[in-house]
């Protein structure tokens, strides 16, 4: 998901934005020949995302700057650990620093607070699901740093499966049409393999959308009576996916009543970024 390409697009674009005429203070600060080394440290335990990005920061601001990345994606760390080392010419590193850090603060929270859910829902068979509640052109970056906590992605974007929610049931049988109906419709001009899935969220609706051939059918904000109730009338006729009311505190007990999946919004709209900092040294 995320490529060279993209990576460096994103990030020169980023760097763009910082210092889009320059690094006036480091220009006049700093002098041309001086030389630094900084190290990424934790200011507190986590799950590390991001580091590819955090190197790319810094040389596309100068090639000449060397990354040595002392652990990698999805490896967990304690407060005090370094994480990655950078050496090259001071300007490039002081400039290259704020751009870097907000990737890898970003993406390590994210990867961070999905461990937790993971493991919230050890012991039962449920997946952790990200959506795509995520930042403007950032998707891939987040969705890869849900990867890195032992999440797994949902589908990417709108064109890559069929998922009809509320909204799209109320305009699809706002003239009467039934259901199920609409539903096999649908399904008869969807591509070979692409899944299929709906959103319910009354339990009267589960039979209809059933027997319109769906493969996934998402419980949205059930209580968990209901949960546990839709899954044993759906009974393995479709993957059931849980969503809405996700929290830490309720995750386990979601996971609990039987569901495959539990999609969480939160693993991407609501992760604060990690404690990381980076240590500059003049040499």
């Amino acid at each position: 998901m995320l490529d060279a390409h993209l990576m460096n697009t994103v990030v020169a674009a980023a760097l763009a934005e910082d210092a889009p005429a320059g690094d006036i203070t480091s220009t006049l600060v700093i002098p041309a020949d001086a030389h630094a080394t900084a190290v990424l440290a934790a200011r507190e335990p986590g799950i590390l995302a991001g580091a590819e990005v955090f190197a790319a920061a810094f040389t596309l601001t100068d090639p000449s700057v060397h990354v040595e990345l002392l652990r990698h994606d999805g490896e967990a760390f304690a407060a005090g650990d370094e994480l990655a080392r950078v050496n090259g010419p001071a300007r490039a590193v002081l400039t290259g620093e704020r751009v870097a850090l907000n990737f890898a603060q970003r993406m390590s929270g994210i990867a961070t607070l999905t461990r937790q859910y993971v493991d919230a829902i050890a012991g039962t068979n449920a997946v952790i699901l990200d959506t795509r509640k995520t930042t403007p052109t950032l998707r891939a970056f987040e969705r890869h740093a849900v990867v890195c906590g032992g999440g797994t992605n949902h589908r990417f974007s709108l064109s890559d499966a069929f998922m009809a929610k509320d909204n799209h049931l109320a305009v699809l049988t706002g003239g009467g049409l039934d259901l199920t109906a609409a539903l096999q419709r649908v399904k008869s001009q969807l591509p070979h393999g692409m899944v299929f899935e709906v959103e319910v969220d009354r339990i009267d609706q589960i039979e209809p959308v059933l027997a319109g051939g769906v493969d996934v059918i998402m419980l949205d904000n059930f209580s968990l009576d209901d949960l546990r109730a839709g899954v044993a009338q759906i009974a393995g006729r479709a993957k059931i996916e849980a969503s809405g009311g996700v929290n830490l505190t309720t995750v386990a007990a979601i996971a609990a009543t039987g569901v495959d999946y539990v999609s969480v919004g939160a693993l991407t709209h609501s992760a604060r970024a990690l404690d990381l900092g980076l240590d500059v040294r003049i040499s």
